[in-house]
């Protein structure tokens, strides 16, 4: 239940040398290349791209080492920090690439994009240059960015990492924390809800002070790259416009009605006189379910075999050879992710298990990632790299894979509904009030007090609990654990994107109506980033740019908590 990091460096003395190869490398290719692309022919200028994506996925290797050390062990920072800055100077030899392209005179761009390999990665490089600076300028930002919000997004984990919240006289971890606001006893979720706002409020200070960081770092850049919006940045990486985000929250917010009917429906089912927010996750009166892990490893495995035996084959070489880091521990990050890592290795988990039935769904949840970064390798180091909209499709489906397969065995219906319709309220609704709160934060000039994050945030997810759930003040402080906030500002309209994108697969996948749908799917996933997302759901006959797609998936939200109040 541990990583093994040998596939990728057997020791530290292995990872010295190659990044001192994969350095001299660059540096050799920086002098091959640089201020020539104009005498090369279509076939040279292959060859180049061949060898710039090799050393991409040679840096790649060596940070990806470098980063799951760190996420293991948050006290490893000196160890991050030192390759951070040796990997920085190779990038520096690289940087020549893109905006020497972009350089080009059209017709020569034109002809190099060509490449049926490349010729989408470089159409999408070509996109950047009217937001590209001078080769110097780019080179100073290259230069200080481990100083800048990279460094304040690392003292953010090492920070929650460090907290320990004060239960009952017992030390817990953010996560032990957390999953206590899930138990069936009332008493345990306000206690669970008080210890994490005090601990959170200890270390209120800095917190504010890293999100006014990662504000005034994001102002900076789009300052100087001439980004019309904050988030303009993010929507050009994800290959989709604001127009359609905007309708995305539109639609979304419109719908909020449907997280209202189900809260108060679950009042009524718990006999509460009234909701509070450390109550969204109460189990419905049943005995809280529980699940080893191991126990979800054989359920994760049953449900994907049933939709594929390619997804049940990679989840069990997962398993099987070290792919997951399962248990919380001091100084471990915490949260889940997979990591994409290098073809030629395979994309690692990291978990924070605690025997909770959403934890088995967290689990189903990053396996999906890693399935989907995994078949991704097949298109190259520069095309795997996929746009968020998409890259979260793989993980909420295989969510859905794992509960229709509960559903059928077991006695608990209600109870597993419920679970799964706060699943998608969380992966959409409150992500899109992520989403209004982030846009919010960064439209205000200046730096913001605590006071002032904690007032939008408050405000922002009243619109989603309306009256149903009454928000205490303790709630007013748990923007400060987000960390996509930190990492990645603006990352969060893909979690609904993906829902309600995946909604609608899945019904057509359980409709019958796309007979080779495995088949199809398969390929949607394989093809990593070298389509646009239009183009890659088109294949199933939806149309992103439809306003009135959006309301597929939300017809099936409603119609879950529909079902649950028959029940």
């Amino acid at each position: 239940m541990i990583w093994d990091l040998s596939v990728l460096f057997k020791n530290n003395d292995d990872l010295e040398n190659f990044s001192r190869q994969i350095c001299e490398e660059a540096e050799k290719f920086e002098c091959d290349f640089a201020g020539k692309f104009a005498t090369l022919s279509a076939s040279e200028f292959e060859q180049c791209v061949r060898r710039y994506e090799q050393i991409c996925e040679g840096l790649g290797r060596v940070m990806t080492f470098v980063y799951l050390t760190f996420s293991k062990d948050t006290t490893q920072g000196a160890f991050l920090a030192r390759y951070e800055e040796e990997t920085n100077k190779a990038a520096q030899k690289l940087l020549f690439f893109e905006l020497e392209f972009n350089e080009l005179d059209e017709a020569k761009r034109a002809e190099f994009s060509k490449s049926e390999r490349y010729g989408y990665y470089l159409k999408n490089v070509a996109k950047e240059k009217p937001f590209q600076l001078s080769k110097k300028e780019e080179s100073v930002l290259l230069k200080v960015s481990n100083v800048g919000v990279s460094a304040w997004g690392r003292f953010f984990d090492e920070t929650m990492s460090r907290m320990e919240f004060d239960f009952r006289g017992e030390k817990l971890g953010e996560e032990e924390v957390l999953a206590k606001l899930s138990d069936a006893d009332r008493s345990v979720r306000r206690d669970a809800a008080q210890s994490l706002t005090d601990g959170l409020k200890a270390n209120l200070h800095p917190l504010t002070f890293v999100m006014n960081m990662v504000k005034s770092d994001l102002k900076n850049d789009c300052d100087l790259r001439g980004y019309e919006f904050s988030e303009s940045a993010r929507h050009l990486d994800n290959q989709i416009s604001k127009k359609s985000v905007d309708a995305l929250v539109e639609a979304v917010e419109a719908n909020f009605s449907i997280a209202h009917e189900y809260y108060a429906k679950k009042g009524e089912v718990l006999g509460l006189g009234e909701l509070f927010d450390y109550d969204r996750y109460a189990p419905l009166g049943e005995e809280e379910e529980r699940l080893t892990y191991e126990e979800a490893k054989g359920l994760v495995l049953e449900a994907f075999g049933e939709f594929s035996e390619e997804f049940a084959s990679i989840a069990r070489s997962a398993f099987d050879e070290g792919w997951v880091d399962v248990m919380p521990q001091k100084n471990k990050r915490g949260g889940a992710f997979s990591h994409s890592s290098v073809s030629g290795t395979h994309p690692f988990i990291l978990l924070n298990y605690t025997n909770k039935r959403k934890d088995a769904f967290t689990l189903a949840h990053e396996m999906g990632h890693t399935i989907h970064q995994f078949l991704s390798y097949k298109v190259g180091y520069l095309n795997a790299d996929t746009p968020l909209v998409t890259a979260e499709t793989a993980s909420v489906f295989c969510e859905m894979l794992l509960f229709e397969y509960l559903k059928k065995r077991t006695k608990n219906v209600r109870g597993l509904l419920a679970g799964k319709i706060e699943d998608i309220l969380a992966t959409l609704f409150r992500q899109i009030n992520f989403t209004t709160f982030e846009r919010k934060v960064h439209a205000k000039e200046g730096e913001l007090s605590s006071e002032e994050l904690s007032q939008i945030w408050f405000s922002e997810n009243e619109k989603m609990f309306g009256k149903t759930l009454t928000l205490t003040e303790n709630y007013k402080l748990w923007w400060s654990y987000i960390p996509h906030f930190i990492h990645s500002p603006f990352y969060c309209y893909a979690y609904s994107y993906a829902q309600l994108l995946v909604l609608a697969l899945f019904g057509l996948y359980k409709s019958g109506r796309c007979e080779n749908f495995v088949e199809l799917y398969t390929e949607f996933l394989s093809s990593g980033g070298s389509k646009s997302p239009a183009e890659l759901v088109l294949k199933f006959g939806f149309d992103l740019e439809d306003s009135e797609f959006w309301q597929i998936g939300l017809a099936q939200v409603a119609g879950l908590v529909e079902e649950f109040k028959r029940l």
